[in-house]
């Protein structure tokens, strides 16, 4: 791996949503330049994406274009005027269940709007393409946990399909054109100012206003549930350390994941624990496009980067129940 110059600006593609809020806001704070780029779309409340967004515009060194990722001239003139040095592409149409409703959404960005990146890339080299992957794309392995090494040609939704399209893309180009590039496969992320589509969020919506939740396999599910700030920690050591020429292609995917797996009936009782109030349960089956158990493997993170993701359920979700508390003003 070979370090870059970071004097030259880093951008950020979907700056308005959860991860890409977060990872520009640490990098604003350690003194990095951000082109933040976002069509701040309303598959979820767009206030929260606004909310983000000022507190980034605090930082003078934060620059933000809206823009669509599906609109190749858009994509181009940013690529143009900033000619960055590092790209993390986390602009994505998210949701597993959304993709059953709407899926020409996740096409039109996930698939046609990575490669208008990549096509940027090509035109306007970058010394390091960083984009977002999923743990999605293992489908419906049943062997745990699951290795980068593991096959990843059986998705069970057109969410995981597009993430995995990614992914072949990336190497593609890696292949084609030299591009550095690292794939994130990321294992669902929970915390603060957080996307009110997750289940977490919408549990704590619900918890408080004593409206019942839905529970998918009458509870019997377990995710990998990953803090924020071990997301970020994790992907700023990556920033500076693409793959070189010794890896051919130069393109390599990593799980980031806590590697702790969380039964999501234990998972809620937690959450009830951190609101001070108890769930309204409501049981039903395994909904299409969902998965049974997810649990990363982290190795080759801790072998290439010495990080592991390690924040306990209790930690990341009290500091949830804080921050919503906080942020609608509850009591």
């Amino acid at each position: 791996m070979q370090a870059l110059s970071l004097e030259k600006p880093i951008l950020i593609t979907g700056a308005a949503g959860f991860i890409g809020f977060h990872l520009a806001q640490a990098l604003l704070q350690s003194g990095k330049r951000v082109i933040g780029f976002d069509n701040i779309n309303s598959y979820y409340d767009v206030k929260l994406k606004e909310a983000r967004l000022k507190q980034l515009a605090e930082f003078s060194h934060f620059t933000f274009i809206k823009g669509d990722l599906a609109e190749k001239a858009d994509v181009d003139a940013l690529f143009a005027q900033y000619q960055p040095e590092i790209a993390v592409n986390l602009a994505a149409q998210a949701g597993v269940r959304y993709s059953l409703e709407n899926p020409y959404a996740y096409v039109q960005s996930n698939v046609t709007g990575f490669l208008n990146v990549l096509e940027a890339c090509r035109n306007h080299p970058v010394g390091h393409l960083l984009y977002a992957s999923s743990s999605s794309v293992y489908g419906a392995n049943t062997k745990v946990p699951f290795s980068t090494d593991d096959k990843t040609d059986s998705p069970i939704s057109l969410y995981a399909a597009t993430k995995k399209s990614d992914e072949l893309m990336a190497y593609t180009y890696s292949h084609l054109f030299g591009i550095p590039c690292t794939g994130l496969r990321f294992f669902t992320v929970y915390g603060p100012f957080g996307r009110p589509d997750m289940a977490y969020y919408s549990f704590a919506q619900k918890i408080l206003a004593g409206k019942p939740i839905t529970v998918y396999n009458h509870g019997d599910m377990y995710r990998d549930f990953t803090y924020i700030d071990d997301i970020i920690a994790c992907v700023t050591r990556m920033l500076n350390a693409p793959p070189t020429a010794s890896d051919t292609p130069p393109h390599r995917v990593y799980n980031i994941g806590n590697s702790r797996p969380e039964k999501l009936t234990d998972f809620i009782s937690v959450l009830e624990d951190c609101l001070g109030k108890k769930a309204l349960l409501e049981f039903a089956p395994m909904q299409p496009g969902d998965v049974y158990k997810t649990c990363a493997d982290t190795s080759a993170l801790e072998r290439d980067f010495g990080f592991k993701p390690a924040t306990p359920i209790t930690e990341g979700l009290t500091r949830f129940a804080s921050w919503y508390k906080e942020f609608y003003k509850l009591a």
